[in-house]
């Protein structure tokens, strides 16, 4: 069978150095019959967890640790039976929201395979120290690393503006210019949509 894609929308809160924000945060579900990887798990297991629909969960695959990507993964990890992975340079993230450690690290280069095709997961540190995409066939799961109008936001703890940018410039945009890039909120662009604006998001310097 052939990979096929599912997204679904959740809704709740960002917090973050003091503040709280309302989000709507994009979870991607990939894969076929015989086995689907869940990208990022924010707000609300059960919904998640139905609409992955019974199928083998290979993995629970954690963007980046920040609260509105993470927080329910626990949970939805006891309903799907499914191991949680993240990047190890996020666990000052992870940590705030949970008290026991992932099930497994996530490394730059790592193959994750499922329904015939590999996701590689590609580190890409700057909107969080532990930022990860993951590289498939003609698309990229970039969490808040890449967002259709430029970079995920760096305003914040943990989050560095010319390390998203090189991030971005050596690891996205040598990419096809028509690999389509489903985010972590919002809706899908494609690399060669936001390449040319590169030089104003350096320019900009936020």
């Amino acid at each position: 069978m052939t990979a096929e894609l599912h997204r679904l929308v959740t809704h709740g809160t960002f917090s973050l150095d003091g503040g709280t924000w309302e989000v709507d945060n994009n979870v991607w579900i990939y894969g076929d019959e015989a086995g689907v990887v869940v990208v990022d798990a924010p707000h609300d297991a059960r919904a998640i967890a139905a609409a992955v629909g019974g199928r083998p969960v290979l993995a629970i695959v954690c963007t980046h640790g920040h609260d509105d990507h993470i927080d329910a993964a626990r949970e939805l990890a006891e309903l799907v039976g499914a191991p949680v992975w993240l990047h190890p340079a996020d666990r000052v993230l992870w940590d705030r929201v949970h008290d026991r450690a992932p099930d497994g690290e996530l490394a730059d280069g790592q193959a994750i395979d499922v329904a015939g095709t590999t996701l590689t997961v590609r580190h890409t540190p700057g909107h969080s120290p532990g930022g990860v995409c993951l590289v498939g066939d003609g698309l990229v799961f970039s969490g808040d690393t890449l967002f259709q109008g430029g970079p995920g936001a760096t305003g914040r703890s943990f989050s560095d503006f010319p390390t998203i940018l090189e991030s971005i410039r050596t690891t996205l945009l040598t990419l096809p210019p028509d690999t389509v890039v489903h985010t972590g909120h919002g809706d899908d662009t494609t690399i060669g949509a936001e390449a040319p604006a590169y030089d104003e998001w350096v320019a900009r310097g936020h």
